[in-house]
């Protein structure tokens, strides 16, 4: 490609193409998986202007007029878009040395085609040439590539398609027979493009996601003028990301005079990490730059795994309880229990089946996330390993949302779970009130556990570990009608499960049991918990707190 591609420069020049460093990084990427025997498959998240358009038609044009019967396809969001990419494959064309060049018919509007053009289809000709093409579209088309058998596939700036952008994708993967697509474009807040992309982080397609920043690029620097004083966050940003003043005194200039003053447009046209690209103009319920921080720092899980155990005649009793590890596991592990501390579990479950079953485990001593459980179990798998997840934490608070179903919070109570959250009912019969299992999310307490979760949140970043919760936390925003939620599309299952964990706190212990002394004495708070305790419970107890002096062992 370099040695016989020429584009036109932004100073209007023809020159030799000459690939920069986050094209190179890209053209790897793919080279890495072709050797790999894997379709070439990249989603692009970038800053402005990097040039990955012009590295995606130079691949497409040389993957076209080199070989027979191949069919591409370049899809861009506008009209004059797809006009000048269509103007980039042509000059590659116009100027190709003769010895390279295909036979091709005279260019139509949008399509290059690789042939003949002294071939007549009802007579056979010496030499039809390669019968390959490359085509130019606008996004919001009907059919786009649907009658096709697409070799190669570039769309370009995919979040700013218009239309039904999902049955538009779909319609032309359907049509790929070859190897290579690139998916590539610039941020367009909590779309289709957002979710495409955290599939491929996630490792739930088959697309490779490649981040470029807007330091990446060599062009966006400036000279810092000598003693220029920086301001913390300038600073924040070259200890997170070793920026130089060259690159500091660029992105100040650029805020003025490209992104009219507004420091969020900056970041979201030329994002430093990928949660600053999706950053939208919403309105937020979290503080969205402190959760893009937040996700950029967490830590990974210690452990990822779930329990394991066995059934007998009667369903409600467990045994041989085990934790088991696992890759895929279905539960994830931030901090083990810890000997005599007291921890809290929230629980949401899926409200119209498409959900998912949640559990929060807190540290309730610091408010801490220690686990997190997340999968479309059935009701009566969901309370086991939640039973599970309790008895292991220290016998846990556990408080279940029962707004959907109350099977979860029924069934956790025929096991003789012994914590379990309760809440005050009016009792329309007797006039007072009664009391009852599980938490139930209404007008009043829903404000009340989310504005909660706000606060700890605002006040300590580090309480949130869980990347998936994180990302949850970025798409709840405030709706028309000012009620917090998902953005559609998006969940708000693990927020919700934090939410309630937060919410039902008080009814837990917030200090760590004290040990017993070699006595075995027992604290008046201790001595009421065994006391208030069923058989079993107490059997824990002691196998906790050892045995006091003068109780006469059962």
């Amino acid at each position: 490609m370099e040695k016989n591609l020429y584009i036109r420069t932004k100073k209007a020049r023809v020159v030799k193409l000459k690939l920069n460093r986050a094209q190179v990084r890209l053209l790897e990427a793919l080279k890495k998986q072709d050797a790999g025997g894997r379709p070439m498959r990249v989603i692009v998240l970038k800053a402005r202007q990097l040039g990955f358009s012009t590295l995606a038609e130079a691949l497409i044009f040389a993957r076209t007029a080199t070989a027979p019967n191949v069919d591409s396809l370049i899809v861009a969001h506008r009209e004059d878009s797809s006009a000048n990419l269509f103007k980039m494959s042509k000059l590659f064309y116009e100027r190709l040395p003769d010895r390279v060049r295909p036979m091709a018919k005279n260019a139509n509007a949008r399509e290059l085609v690789f042939e003949n053009p002294e071939r007549d289809p009802d007579k056979k000709a010496a030499d039809p040439g390669l019968l390959s093409r490359i085509r130019c579209s606008t996004a919001g088309g009907d059919g786009i590539g649907r009658s096709d058998t697409l070799m190669n596939v570039h769309a370009s700036e995919f979040a700013f398609w218009r239309g039904d952008k999902a049955a538009t994708w779909v319609g032309i993967m359907q049509a790929v027979k070859g190897s290579m697509v690139i998916l590539e474009s610039t941020a367009n807040g909590f779309d289709e493009f957002h979710r495409m992309w955290e599939a491929a982080v996630a490792g739930e397609s088959d697309f490779e996601p490649l981040f470029f920043p807007w330091f990446s690029s060599p062009e966006y620097r400036m000279k810092a003028a000598p003693g220029t004083q920086w301001t913390p966050e300038e600073e924040a940003l070259r200890a997170r990301y070793g920026l130089d003043d060259d690159q500091l005194a660029w992105r100040r200039w650029c805020v003025k005079n490209n992104c009219g003053g507004d420091e969020r447009r900056f970041r979201q046209e030329y994002p430093s990490c990928p949660d600053e690209a999706f950053l939208t103009t919403g309105q937020s319920v979290f503080d969205n730059e402190q959760v893009a921080r937040r996700r950029a720092d967490a830590p990974a899980c210690t452990a990822r795994g779930e329990f394991l155990y066995e059934i007998g005649g009667d369903p409600t009793r467990l045994r041989n309880i085990r934790w088991v590890e696992k890759p895929d596991g279905v539960i994830r592990v931030y901090e083990p229990p810890r000997e005599r501390r007291p921890y809290v579990i929230g629980g949401d479950t899926a409200g119209t089946g498409s959900d998912w079953f949640t559990g929060q485990v807190l540290d309730n001593v610091t408010g801490a996330q220690a686990a997190v459980l997340r999968q479309q179990y059935d009701e009566d798998q969901y309370a086991r390993q939640m039973y599970c997840l309790g008895r292991w934490y220290n016998d846990a608070l556990i408080g279940v949302e029962t707004n959907y179903s109350t099977y979860p919070v029924k069934m956790l109570a025929m096991m003789g779970y012994p914590k379990l959250y309760v809440r005050e009912l009016p009792d329309n019969f007797a006039g007072a009130l009664r009391q009852a299992y599980g938490f139930e999310t209404t007008s009043r307490t829903r404000p009340v556990i989310i504005a909660t979760l706000v606060a700890a949140f605002r006040e300590d970043p580090t309480l949130v570990s869980d990347d998936a919760t994180l990302r949850e936390m970025l798409c709840f925003q405030y709706n028309a009608g000012r009620r917090p939620e998902a953005i559609p599309g998006e969940h708000d299952d693990l927020v919700m499960a934090l939410a309630i964990a937060h919410g039902i706190r008080g009814q837990q212990s917030m200090s760590e049991q004290p040990a017993p002394d070699r006595l075995g004495v027992w604290t008046r708070d201790m001595r009421e918990d065994y006391e208030n305790a069923d058989e079993e419970g107490r059997r824990i107890l002691i196998k906790l707190w050892g045995r006091p002096d003068g109780l006469v062992r059962r």
